[in-house]
């Protein structure tokens, strides 16, 4: 049997294939996301008093910050996960982001009154249930998006696990938001980052072994 002929035979019963395409990706997770939100508004999980919240800039501070990195984050991942695509630059443009909600926070509770004490204003009980709701919150876009990167093909597979890690910590983050009864920036600074790096941390390695070729 010649090259050609072994070579015809072993591409003879293929199908073709749909090629992925970034904006297929970020539709199937605005998706995900958007089913999630409202399941989770509509099993009346939203704070009781988010009437009277919406009008403090804090809670806008809060909601639209991790919103920004949600999305700065997942376009980070999807385009990472073209071969020809590194998440460098991404990366870096979600740490500044990062950085100016904190700093925006640390203005705003400047501003604000100061009486109560470091381990009133930080609710270490209510911290932990947060971090422990993020993490549950974060489970549907990190398994959509580690589907997506197995079917890619990243040549950062660190990189890209940690952008994936990243978009599932802020929008588990961002969807708690709605259900946090508290809007104290250092509260929100402490255990959001907290709960955030701990979901990154864990999507970086889990995902680095899960997409090994």
């Amino acid at each position: 049997m010649s090259t050609d002929q072994f070579l015809d035979g072993l591409a003879g019963d293929l199908a073709p294939v749909r090629p992925r395409t970034g904006r297929r990706d970020l539709l199937l997770l605005a998706g995900v996301g958007a089913l999630e939100l409202g399941l989770f508004l509509g099993c009346g999980a939203a704070r009781p008093d988010i009437g009277t919240a919406a009008a403090l800039p804090c809670f806008w501070w809060k909601v639209g910050g991790l919103a920004a990195l949600t999305a700065t984050s997942a376009i980070t991942a999807i385009r990472s996960f073209d071969p020809a695509v590194l998440p460098r630059k991404g990366l870096k443009a979600v740490a500044w982001l990062t950085g100016l909600m904190l700093l925006t926070g640390w203005g705003i509770d400047a501003l604000g009154p100061h009486g109560a004490s470091l381990p009133a204003r930080l609710m270490w009980p209510h911290g932990l249930r947060c971090i422990a709701s993020m993490v549950l919150l974060s489970i549907p876009a990190l398994v959509t998006l580690g589907i997506l990167m197995r079917r890619g093909a990243p040549t950062d597979r660190r990189g890209s696990a940690l952008a994936v890690g990243a978009t599932s910590a802020a929008w588990g983050a961002f969807v708690f938001a709605f259900n946090c009864p508290h809007d104290d920036p250092l509260n929100v600074a402490v255990w959001y980052a907290a709960g955030c790096t701990a979901i990154a941390v864990a999507g970086r390695l889990i995902l680095t072994r899960l997409t090994r070729w």
